[in-house]
């Protein structure tokens, strides 16, 4: 297996660049409850450098996203109680070919109308998705509709979820992570970042091992951050490969400066956000160095 020592280089920017120039995220998530799941992708999303966020909201829920995200572009689709009804497809197909990349799951909550709201997206939507958490969950129990998507699809799940995709264990899942990542990936044609402890990320062809984060990430919405750093990644140009490998890279990265401040037992998902913009200076950083040293 590679290990994933140097991450991809982030894209360039050029100096007279506009916001146009670095994509725009589209996402679907939230649910009464669940709002700071859709914060935190969203503000993800943003400091790794996309230039335009759109959050697709539960009506009854928009006046909360208002002022918790200034910088985020609103579009609110019908909802029941605060959680989407299959209604609000036509506001995603509405919006999805103005977007870059969709992330798409994010404390979406699991309903009937949930799921097949998911399904319906992932079979009538032409861009890359990010898929995640309640996303996953939706369509554990027919896996097969992500060979209906036209475009590539990043699916992030921690061993639960997986589990509950490929119909095992979580034990199992733990203990043959390579081989169930692999397999799935190369299975339903999509890209796999098998969260956990050297995160495993594969397009069922190559295979990496991430070798950064640590145990104080395993905590409520640090994979929220993580759906956000990836859709920004490809919205910005990447691959969905590499803008798998390098989010993981640096979301972990991020864990472990915030770590480092704090310890592993203090690590929130607000401090892992606060630290993205470190480890992307680290990471730029590091490459300039080594080209300067290269050229010395």
């Amino acid at each position: 297996m590679e290990e994933v020592r140097e991450a991809p280089l982030l894209p360039p920017r050029r100096k007279d660049a506009h916001k146009g120039d670095f994509g725009r995220v589209l996402v679907v998530a939230g649910s009464v409850g669940m709002t700071g799941a859709a914060m935190f992708c969203c503000r993800a999303a943003l400091r790794c450098g996309c230039g335009l966020v759109k959050l697709i909201t539960p009506a009854s829920l928009n006046h909360i996203f208002e002022v918790a995200l200034p910088e985020v572009v609103t579009r609110c689709a019908p909802d029941a109680n605060g959680i989407f009804k299959y209604e609000a497809l036509k506001v995603v197909l509405g919006e999805a070919p103005q977007h870059q990349v969709l992330a798409l799951g994010p404390g979406l909550s699991n309903t009937a109308a949930i799921r097949q709201l998911v399904c319906d997206i992932l079979r009538r939507t032409e861009i890359p998705i990010v898929l995640d958490a309640d996303g996953i969950n939706a369509v554990a129990q027919q896996p097969q509709v992500l060979l209906d998507h036209r475009a590539p699809v990043v699916v992030t799940p921690h061993p639960g979820e997986m589990a509950r995709l490929v119909s095992k264990t979580a034990k199992q899942v733990q203990e043959n992570r390579q081989t169930i990542a692999v397999t799935f990936a190369r299975a339903f044609g999509c890209v796999v970042a098998l969260k956990g402890y050297r995160t495993v990320v594969t397009d069922g062809r190559e295979v990496y091992t991430n070798t950064t984060g640590n145990s104080g990430m395993a905590t409520a919405a640090s994979g929220d951050v993580l759906t956000g750093v990836i859709a920004s990644l490809i919205a910005q140009g990447m691959t969905a490969l590499n803008a798998a490998v390098l989010g993981v890279y640096l979301h972990g990265l991020a864990g472990d400066i915030a770590a480092q401040r704090l310890t592993e037992y203090s690590v929130t998902a607000s401090d892992i956000l606060d630290s993205l913009p470190d480890a992307i200076a680290h990471h730029i950083g590091g490459h300039i160095a080594e080209e300067e040293i290269g050229e010395s």
